[in-house]
């Protein structure tokens, strides 16, 4: 097998397992024994492909915000199509779902994944800033099409879209919000920016 081929099988196994960890475990269960346990691997593979676990982490919480890429391009192609609160809430709702809530307390209880982090990412959390841009990209879609104000200033309701649904989801041991108030959160920020549709 190629050793490309083998290192991007390995990163993918473990990666999946530091979301499985990280989810269940919280911020202080992700260790590096924890992930390798997870993955079914010796701790040495771990160690075998990354200079150290802060640096596994940076390229794991890199990774997590590349994988964002492609629902922003299927967002940004919805633009036009269906409602804006739908489309905007089930984005937010899949994102917030995923690792990236749990993304946030990790890269604050790390100082030295912060600091390897910001050699490429200068500003913000990166999975949340991330996010904003995606739904930026989204809300100056709708606004080019007209249906939503034109002078919406929309890299401020993306980041207010943000920070109000990362709170909804924030209580990683409470129950889930449901549907219902993800569509109340995203209303409450852009329901009044939105254009009535053209007959």
């Amino acid at each position: 097998m190629p050793t490309g081929v083998a290192l991007r099988e390995v990163r993918a196994q473990l990666f999946d397992a530091a979301d499985r960890v990280l989810l269940r475990d919280g911020p202080s269960g992700l260790t590096s024994r924890a992930v390798t346990t997870e993955a079914e691997c010796a701790k040495g593979v771990l160690h075998r492909h990354f200079d150290d676990f802060d640096a596994f982490l940076a390229e794991f919480v890199l990774d997590r915000v590349e994988k964002l890429d492609g629902r922003a391009a299927a967002l940004k192609e919805s633009a036009g199509t269906g409602a804006i609160v739908e489309n905007l809430a089930e984005t937010l709702t899949a994102v917030f779902e995923s690792v990236a809530v749990a993304i946030v307390p990790l890269v604050i209880f790390r100082d030295e994944l912060r600091a390897r982090l910001r050699r490429e990412w200068p500003a913000g959390v990166p999975v949340l800033t991330q996010a904003a841009v995606m739904i930026g990209g989204y809300l100056a879609a709708e606004r080019d099409l007209g249906r939503l104000a034109a002078d919406a200033d929309v890299d401020t309701l993306a980041a207010t879209l943000i920070g109000a649904t990362h709170l909804l989801f924030a209580d990683r041991t409470g129950a889930a919000p449901d549907a219902e108030q993800v569509r109340r959160t995203v209303t409450a920020v852009v329901g009044s920016g939105i254009r009535p549709a053209r007959r």
